[in-house]
């Protein structure tokens, strides 16, 4: 069997019945001043507090960059931007309470080292213009260095990608390969009003470039203009044969920057899976665990807007602090997971039948936020409210709470 159908396999042994829902929040930890923490600072608490948890410690090129631990686990971001990963649940109030037990640990850590966390799109002070992003030291692993250099050719914002901002991603399950493809699209239809849902701004007026009118979704700019063989809507996922077949195929054919492999990490360019298999670099033959390992790290290199592994994952919100990412979760909840409401979703945005109609209604919002007209001569700003009175219908009494605060 060789590796394409290693990721069909992969790709299907994700499906399942049931309806979890995954969260990562990607979180800015600074000084008074808003700099970013170091590298050997935050590795260093990392492994203090790991030791103290008796969590598994995660190694990267020999530093210690983040743990497991139940619940959750822990990781550094390009430039020591400090994730959580919640493990996959169906209730909003255990994930709140996994949240919840992370932040009353390191909260007080911080502290004591002069440090707090902040939950924004893009760093404050890059944002504002007071420093660029290359004031920023990326961390140490092989991985940024080598992603660092090749962003530099590939478009224009890679260093404020890396250095300056952070996000929140939610995943959800599919329980069939037409499940997975009916679900992506819906989600892919409705990502320009979650784009600006959950726009998180430290300045109004702030923009990327001077004398641009491009005052919204500056995190969504930057990664639009990073590279375009890796990022937007997922390759091909409009097409009337869109499956594993073809998620393997964009896998295979994603270039990768870098490989990591059996503990090393090395640079390999534009280089695709493909020809990394063809040039005898990787055999054709895998065996696990290393099979696993090696078709993640390839899935890892795309960065388009929604992600596909054992799950869908939801790529396209500014970091925000819990209580949104919370609504987030609850509004994704009642639409995706409620066959009624995708089925009304599906119906309702029939007419989107391509990736260039989705991409008009983000750059329509980029210029005009809310007010920006898009789907059905509707504004940004009415669908919002639709989608939180839809999703509203299929929660509990409860779980309708969370939404108050998207």
């Amino acid at each position: 069997m060789g590796v394409h159908e290693n990721i069909v396999d992969y790709i299907r042994s994700g499906e399942t019945k049931g309806q979890n829902l995954g969260l990562e929040v990607e979180h800015f930890v600074v000084d008074d001043r808003g700099f970013p923490i170091g590298f050997e600072e935050v590795t260093e608490l990392i492994k203090e507090v790991a030791s103290e948890l008796d969590a598994e410690i995660i190694y990267m090129d020999g530093y210690p960059v983040g743990y497991y631990t139940p619940g959750y686990s822990v990781t550094l971001e390009p430039s020591c931007q400090f994730e959580i990963s919640v493990d996959p649940l169906s209730d909003l109030d255990e994930i709140k309470q996994v949240y919840q037990s992370f932040l009353d640990l390191w909260t007080p850590v911080f502290a004591e080292h002069g440090y707090h966390f902040i939950a924004k799109g893009n760093l404050p002070l890059v944002e504002s213009g007071e420093i660029d992003p290359d004031d920023i030291p990326l961390s140490h692993k092989k991985r940024y260095k080598y992603m660092d250099a090749y962003f530099r050719n590939s478009g224009k914002y890679g260093k404020y990608m890396m250095r300056a901002s952070s996000s929140v991603q939610i995943s959800v399950d599919y329980s069939s390969e037409k499940d997975l493809v009916r679900k992506l699209l819906v989600l892919q239809k409705i990502s320009p009003i979650l784009m600006i849902a959950l726009e998180n701004k430290s300045y109004d007026d702030s923009v990327i470039e001077k004398e641009s009118d491009k005052k919204h979704l500056l995190r969504m700019q930057e990664w639009g203009d990073l590279d375009p063989s890796r990022t937007g809507f997922y390759p091909h996922s409009f097409d009337s044969d869109f499956g594993y077949d073809k998620i393997a195929d964009v896998i295979t054919h994603t270039p990768l920057i870098l490989l990591t492999d059996e503990g090393e990490t090395t640079d390999v360019g534009s280089k695709t899976a493909e020809d990394l298999i063809n040039d005898g670099t990787i055999e054709k033959e895998l065996v696990s665990p290393r099979k696993e390992k090696l078709i993640e790290h390839f899935i890892s290199m795309g960065f388009f807007h929604f992600r596909i592994k054992k799950y869908i994952e939801i790529r396209v919100a500014d970091s925000v602090p819990i209580d949104r990412a919370l609504s987030y979760v609850a509004l994704i909840k009642g639409l995706i997971y409620s066959e009624k409401n995708l089925s009304i979703l599906e119906e309702k945005l029939a007419f989107i039948n391509s990736p260039s109609k989705i991409q008009e209604a983000v750059d329509e919002i980029i210029v005009s936020g809310l007010d920006a007209v898009i789907y059905d001569e509707k504004t940004a700003g009415e669908w919002y409210k639709y989608l939180v009175e839809l999703a509203g219908t299929a929660l509990s009494q409860k779980e309708q709470e969370y939404l108050n605060n998207v």
